[in-house]
């Protein structure tokens, strides 16, 4: 697929916008989009310090009533405990249907602020500002919000678009190392399924250093290749399943990991361990592994799980959501740039699995 070079991508209805520093510039932006109206701004108690204030004085000068509301940062956020004290919070602040909300944030603040914004008064506009290189490459984007259950991730949300997203990768420099090294991680599963000119890209990547100084051709070839996904499936009913590879093995590991292993850490795994299963299989050619492998390492990314195979990890893959009529289907890769889709009946999974877990 190709890669624009333009700093703006058009998904149906609204744009994605990618500049450094257009934190600096909302104006520009909201400015012509939003009339005067009451907004949520919605952040965590990482970012807030770093940005919520100076976003609100931009707000409030265009006019808008803004009121701050923080969330704790990590995943166990997304509950049903938060969606509660936020919706509470619009109620009490008097919001309409014709008032806003601002996501501020990694990807639990978009997920959790696009899942409020799209049930409270059954749905009111959000523009989502992703602050961290996973949510800018992957959540942010595409119009997925969800919370967690005890039984899974995001098993509960919804199909609801923003009105704008705004990237600005001059944030990521504030990110801790394993952070923006996590985002990364989603990057090498798309440039896998895409080959050509992104791989290439990726392959000018050989430590956590690098992410930064190619962030903006990352951040670009990434959500190009699922703008292009998206557009064409928005509700997950074929193509969108390619933005999976890697995720079935990886949202296992995340749930019964409790929180020790990022969602990017965990799809690094996920990717790494489904190739090599492929290859052994004989349906993926015999150095991909080597290749996926390689990029992922390099920067840091982990490529293995003690739990990978346990009672516990083929239980949370009994919970994946993308099941159907009791079968999943598995993403691949022949090789790099050539994805593909395996079904087999969940029953299956563990004999299937099992004996080429190993590299």
């Amino acid at each position: 697929m190709p890669i624009k070079k333009s700093d703006e991508i058009v998904l149906k209805d609204y744009q994605v916008k990618i500049q450094k520093g257009v934190l600096n510039r909302l104006v520009e932006f909201i400015g012509p989009l939003w009339q005067k109206r009451k907004i949520a701004l919605i952040t965590d108690d990482n970012v807030g310090p770093l940005y919520a204030n100076a976003v609100k004085g931009q707000l409030v000068r265009m006019g808008h009533q803004v009121i701050i509301l923080t969330i704790p940062a990590g995943e166990a956020s997304k509950s049903w405990k938060q969606v509660q004290l936020l919706i509470n919070s619009l109620a009490q602040n008097d919001f309409v249907r014709s008032d806003s909300v601002i996501a501020l944030g990694g990807g639990v603040v978009g997920d959790l602020a696009g899942f409020i914004a799209s049930i409270y008064m059954r749905g009111i506009s959000i523009i989502q500002i992703p602050t961290s290189l996973l949510a800018q490459v992957d959540s942010s984007v595409g119009g997925k919000t969800a919370i967690d259950l005890k039984t899974g991730k995001n098993m509960v949300g919804s199909f609801y678009q923003p009105d704008l997203v705004l990237i600005d990768p001059d944030t990521i420099q504030t990110l801790p190392k394993r952070m923006l090294v996590e985002g990364y991680g989603e990057i090498i599963k798309c440039a896998a399924l895409v080959g050509g000119t992104f791989w290439k890209i990726i392959e000018k990547v050989n430590q956590a250093e690098d992410i930064i100084t190619h962030a903006e051709e990352l951040i670009h070839a990434s959500i190009t290749f699922k703008a292009e996904v998206v557009i064409r499936d928005e509700k997950e009913e074929n193509l969108r399943k390619l933005l999976n590879f890697g995720h079935t093995i990886g949202h296992a590991l995340e749930l019964i990991e409790t929180g020790k292993l990022m969602h990017g850490e965990a799809v690094a795994i996920g990717i790494a361990r489904i190739t090599a299963a492929f290859e052994k299989k004989g349906m993926t050619k015999g150095d991909t592994t080597f290749k996926v492998k390689g990029r992922l390492a390099c920067v840091g990314l982990p490529v293995d799980a003690k739990e990978l195979g346990s009672d516990a990890f083929y239980s949370a893959i009994l919970h994946d959501k993308k099941i159907k009529n009791d079968q999943i289907t598995l993403v691949y890769i022949k090789e790099i740039g050539q994805p593909a889709f395996y079904t087999l009946k969940i029953a299956e999974i563990r004999n299937w699995l099992n004996p080429v877990l190993a590299f």
